[in-house]
C-alpha cells in the first residue's frame, strides 16, 4: 500500500487486513474518480493474504446499497467463498456481485483481486458481434489475453459458473458478452492495469467507429505491442505505480475513504 497511507489499525484486526481494506477502498474510489461506477451495482473483491486468512480463501467486497463514494476501509464486508459475512457486518452483500467473484476467487489460484464494471464503451464493445477489435494500441497490448463469455442473464445463478470459468481459461481480461468487463489479477494494481488497458481500448474503438472503418493492428504487430507491455509484469511493478498515482489524487480530493 502506498506509504501515505498510515492510518492506524483497529485494535481487533489484523495489520495485513486493515492495509487491504484501505487499499480496495482506495480503489472504489479511484472508480468512482474515473467514473467507471454504476449506481449501487458493479464489484470490486479482494483476497485477503494468508496471513489472515490462513488456508480459508476470504475477500472482500463492497457493502451492497452503498455508491463507491461511500465505501470506506472500515464498511467493506469480509466474506467467505459461501457468501457467509465473517466480520459482522451489517451490509448485505449483492448476490450477483459474489456469485462471479467468489467461483473466480475460488477457483483461479492467481485472482487475488477482481473488477467488474459497466462502462458505456465496455457494455458497447461486450455487445458487438466482433467484441473487442485488435486496431487500436491498446487492443494490440491485450493480444490473447482476452476471454469471452457468452451471456446467460443475471449472474446470480451457480451452476453458469462451471462455464464461465471454462471460458476465463488463464485469461486475465474478460468481456462478458451483452454484459461488461471482467478482469482479474495477482495484485489489485496488476488487476487495475489490465482492466485500464481494456477500458481504454473499447473507448478508443467505439470512438473509431463512430468515424468509419478501422485500420487493423497486424497480428505480429500485435504479439510485439503485448510482450513489450511492462505494465502487467510484476517485475516491472505490475501497474502499481500508475495505482499509486491515482491513490494519490484521490487523497487530494477525499480522504474518508480511510476511514
Amino acid at each position: 500500500m502506498n506509504a501515505m497511507l498510515k492510518p492506524a489499525t483497529p485494535a481487533h484486526m489484523h495489520p495485513d487486513e486493515w492495509q487491504a481494506r484501505l487499499q480496495l477502498a482506495a480503489c472504489y474510489r479511484i472508480f468512482a474518480m474515473l467514473g467507471w461506477t454504476e449506481m449501487i451495482y458493479n464489484h470490486i473483491t479482494l483476497r485477503l493474504p494468508a496471513s489472515v486468512s490462513g488456508q480459508d480463501k476470504h475477500f472482500l467486497i463492497n457493502p451492497f446499497g452503498l455508491h463507491y463514494s461511500e465505501v470506506t476501509a472500515s464498511n467493506l464486508v469480509k466474506i467467505d467463498l459461501e457468501g457467509h459475512v465473517l466480520d459482522g457486518s451489517p451490509h448485505p452483500v449483492n448476490p450477483a456481485g459474489f456469485t462471479v467473484h467468489a467461483a473466480i476467487h475460488a477457483a483461479i489460484d492467481g485472482a487475488h483481486c477482481v473488477m467488474h464494471t459497466h462502462t458505456t464503451a465496455g457494455v458497447a464493445v461486450a455487445c458487438l458481434q466482433g467484441g473487442l477489435s485488435q486496431s487500436n494500441f491498446y487492443s494490440a497490448q491485450l493480444h490473447d489475453m482476452v476471454a469471452y463469455h457468452t451471456f446467460e442473464g443475471i449472474t446470480i445463478h451457480a451452476e453458469e459458473t462451471p462455464r464461465l470459468l471454462k471460458s476465463i481459461g488463464n485469461k486475465p481480461a474478460v468481456i462478458l458478452r451483452n454484459h461488461g468487463l471482467l478482469a482479474w489479477g495477482g495484485t489489485l494494481a496488476q488487476t487495475f492495469a489490465i482492466l485500464w488497458t481494456l477500458q481504454r481500448a473499447c473507448e478508443i474503438q467505439m470512438a473509431t467507429l463512430s468515424m468509419g472503418p478501422a485500420i487493423a493492428v497486424p497480428e505480429a504487430i500485435a504479439i510485439k505491442c503485448t510482450r513489450d507491455a511492462l505494465q502487467f509484469n510484476p517485475n516491472h511493478g505490475a501497474g502499481q505505480d500508475v495505482f499509486d498515482a491515482l491513490v494519490r489524487q484521490v487523497n487530494r480530493l477525499d480522504t474518508s475513504y480511510q476511514n
